[in-house]
């Protein structure tokens, strides 16, 4: 599915991959955020951190009438506020889907799937 955007010249379709990859972005550019996760790890058989070309792998996209419901799936760093980063990640994701493709988000729920010690 896409998100269709009406202008006055036309139709502008906006594909999901391409939302994930601007929620990815926007979420791993937040302190504290060490990366996306695999949002069915176990699955995917992926228990690292993605790349930023599978983002779409850790972003969940639905559809709804009045904008786009955004599921992201990251991990922290050991020793930030776990619940600052989060608020961070969602109000970030929200103000890039807004400002880069104009799009609303109705909820932006963050899911931590783990904590990295990065060395020092």
């Amino acid at each position: 599915m896409a998100v269709k955007i009406q202008t006055k010249n036309g139709t502008v379709d906006v594909s999901n991959d391409v939302i994930a990859t601007v929620v990815g972005g926007g979420a791993t550019d937040n302190y504290g955020v060490v990366g996306m996760a695999s949002k069915s790890q176990l699955r995917d058989n992926l228990n690292e951190i993605l790349r930023k070309e599978n983002y779409a792998k850790g972003v969940v996209v639905r559809q709804q009438d009045n904008g786009v419901a955004i599921d992201v799936y990251i991990i922290v760093s050991y020793g930030t506020k776990i619940s600052e980063v989060s608020k961070n990640v969602q109000s970030k994701v929200k103000y890039n889907l807004e400002s880069m493709l104009g799009v609303s988000a109705n909820s932006v729920n963050v899911f931590v799937q783990g904590v990295k010690v990065l060395e020092a």
